[in-house]
């Protein structure tokens, strides 16, 4: 039931009861009574329009502006604002089923440049946590250092289109529950209010002549019970529209004990963990180094060395889940078939570069922008990104693993990189985003043959429709532990995608879990507090022969001691 009466319009479900002042949500309890909003409409404005370099600029607040509220019929209500900066609606409607309340926001101004359309959500209970997929999940004080200020981009940095308010018993779930492929953004802390959230709606690329954005519509539902409820829910919904993609997993995958990353083919490694008397059909192995050509050169060519074909060979006589290292959208611009493809690089939203990189001793570089210079530094590892929504990148792509996997009867691939599938300035080719071609691109690689297990970089609700596992990044902690992740292990990670993903998706760890040094010791803590299938990274049987305390400890488990 929605109700106006002059600035003041109030909601009511059979499970919430909303308040707005002047257009800003001003309260929301649950059906308990239990208040998670309270907010001064004197200090927030209704909509907020991001610009380029995440300028913000506020909708209702300016000389002149105007909040006009429309009741269309009992469940359905607009917000409709005229500003000196540009106009906007936010639209309010019942949820009947959920019991929940539907906000729909959308804006534009005259201003080219508009990248996003938020919709402010203040005045947050400051006892409560925010769950969220950051990292394969955290739950943490709104207000925590780690999240306040912070902008988080679906779906490579926000993981799945969902967030909880957590108050321990009890909660508020927001998510987004459509498919569309839809770009949006959280943000955690916005200027002068530390609990509070910013849902905002992104314009696809390219955006430097944009004039508008909207189209999400978040639902905002109450639950009962600890965090896991809410996963539990979104699972749910997720699960639900993504039933036939979640079919076919190979019953070995729900098997798997323990992992390997960045593998070396040394054949006396796999006699070593079997004299640990570990079972091999329980072992996965990524395998990076297996090609006639070094590590992240000449892509997508994906031929066996000698080498590379006689350690899988042994691997996989022996038992071992192997899967050798490919590459989802990363190219060698001196290889061969790059012109067909330089027209549909990744190109970033707001600078316009090509995005990619290019690896010196000791750092990395922005990719040539020099189309000459690109084609001169294979030394130099030079990689650009090929967006996936492109049928002829995909068609080569799966050409050549087709041919590996033939050549190599492989069971299952590693593709690097799958995260990688953000907003850019050329969103959409062949009318696809980066996101809806990546989830085609896996699905088309899972089918070569007689279906493939395909591993991938990156769990979130994109690549976890298709992917069979993937190596999960801790938070901020790619290749060195940020100074706070010992803190975060023993409160604030938390296994929220494996929850939600795991029982379709797995996930491995990264880099650096040879247990040699505290460091060390803290991400293999920190990807078992995630749910991660237990891994190492090591060079030599004798670290498997003669383990360290940390590594002798995930061996033990392995083999079920």
């Amino acid at each position: 039931m929605i109700r106006i009466s002059g600035q003041q319009m109030s909601v009511k479900t059979s499970r919430l009861q909303a308040e707005w002042e002047q257009g800003v949500l001003v309260g929301l309890w649950d059906h308990t009574g239990r208040r998670w909003i309270e907010a001064n409409p004197e200090t927030v404005a209704p909509l907020y329009l991001v610009f380029l370099r995440g300028e913000t600029v506020p909708l209702g607040r300016e000389i002149g502006d105007s909040v006009q509220l429309y009741a269309w019929n009992e469940h359905e209500a607009e917000i409709r604002i005229h500003s000196w900066h540009g106009d906007g609606i936010v639209r309010v409607a019942e949820e009947p089923e959920s019991g929940g309340i539907v906000i729909e926001a959308s804006g534009y101004s005259s201003r080219p440049g508009l990248r996003g359309c938020r919709w402010p959500l203040v005045g947050v209970d400051p006892s409560v946590r925010l769950v969220a997929p950051f990292f394969q999940g955290v739950r943490l004080p709104l207000d925590d250092p780690l999240l306040h200020q912070s902008r988080w981009h679906w779906p490579f940095q926000w993981e799945a289109g969902f967030c909880a308010l957590d108050g321990g018993t009890s909660g508020l779930l927001i998510l987004d529950p459509d498919d569309h492929f839809r770009y949006k953004s959280l943000t955690v802390g916005v200027p002068g209010h530390a609990h509070a959230l910013g849902l905002e709606t992104e314009a696809y690329g390219p955006v430097h002549q944009n004039l508008a954005a909207g189209g999400v519509r978040w639902r905002i539902e109450p639950y009962s019970g600890e965090w896991t409820a809410a996963a539990d829910r979104y699972r749910e919904l997720w699960a639900e529209r993504h039933r036939t993609a979640l079919e076919g997993r190979p019953e070995w995958l729900n098997q798997l004990r323990l992992a390997f990353c960045w593998l070396p083919t040394n054949v006396e490694i796999l006699q070593a963990i079997q004299e640990q008397r570990i079972d091999p059909q329980t072992v996965l192995i990524h395998l990076p180094n297996w090609r006639t050509d070094p590590y992240d050169e000449n892509y997508p060519t994906f031929r066996p060395s000698e080498e590379g074909r006689a350690f899988i060979r042994e691997a996989q006589r022996r038992g071992f889940r192997v899967m050798p290292h490919f590459n989802a959208i990363d190219m060698d611009p001196t290889h061969p078939t790059y012109p067909l493809f330089r027209d549909f690089q990744y190109r970033d939203i707001e600078t316009g570069r090509v995005q990619g990189w290019t690896w010196v001793p000791g750092r990395s570089l922005p990719v040539p922008e020099s189309n000459r210079s690109r084609l001169l530094h294979r030394d130099k590892k030079v990689m650009v990104k090929i967006h996936p929504g492109l049928a002829m990148w995909r068609s080569v792509l799966k050409e050549e693993t087709a041919r590996a996997v033939e050549e190599l009867g492989l069971e299952a691939v590693f593709v690097d990189v799958t995260l990688c599938a953000w907003n850019t300035a050329n969103a959409l080719v062949e009318n696809q985003t980066p996101a809806e071609g990546m989830a085609r691109l896996i699905a088309e690689l899972s089918r070569i043959g007689r279906g493939l297990l395909v591993g991938g970089e990156g769990r979130n609700e994109v690549t976890a429709r298709h992917h069979g596992v993937t190596q999960a990044h801790l938070f901020r902690s790619w290749q060195t532990n940020l100074p706070e992740l010992a803190r975060l292990v023993e409160d604030g990670l938390i296994p929220l995608n494996e929850r939600i993903f795991g029982r379709w998706c797995r996930s491995i760890g990264y880099s650096k879990l040879s247990g040699s040094t505290e460091e060390e010791r803290i991400r293999i803590r920190a990807h078992a507090v995630q749910g991660a299938i237990p891994t190492l990274t090591v060079y030599s049987p004798e670290a498997i022969r003669s383990p360290n305390p940390t590594v002798a400890e995930v061996l033990a488990t392995a083999r079920g001691g």
